[in-house]
């Protein structure tokens, strides 16, 4: 279960996240898909809004990892932006 604090930093995430055209390779690379610009926006933002996404902070990035879909979200945590997904072992 998520702290109120975890959902408004979620939320906060979510209003601010940004992409490079790096990172939307990278996604479709990582996660072995072909997906547009706004197919992997509309998957972030539903990990970002999912109840069972956890976010932690260590150093200059977040953390959001959702069990169900198998994957964590690495975000900087000064511009929101997303650098890389990673697949989660079951």
């Amino acid at each position: 279960m998520r702290t109120p604090a975890s959902q408004t930093l979620l939320k906060t995430i979510s209003e601010n996240i940004c992409y490079t055209e790096l990172v939307y390779e990278r996604v479709n690379k990582k996660l072995a898909v072909d997906w547009s610009h706004s197919e992997t926006e509309t998957w972030v933002h539903a990990i970002l809004r999912d109840p069972d996404s956890l976010v932690e902070r260590r150093g200059k990035n977040y953390y959001v990892a959702n069990q169900r879909r198998r994957s964590q979200l690495t975000v900087n945590a000064h511009n929101y932006r997303l650098i890389t997904v990673n697949r989660l072992s079951e």
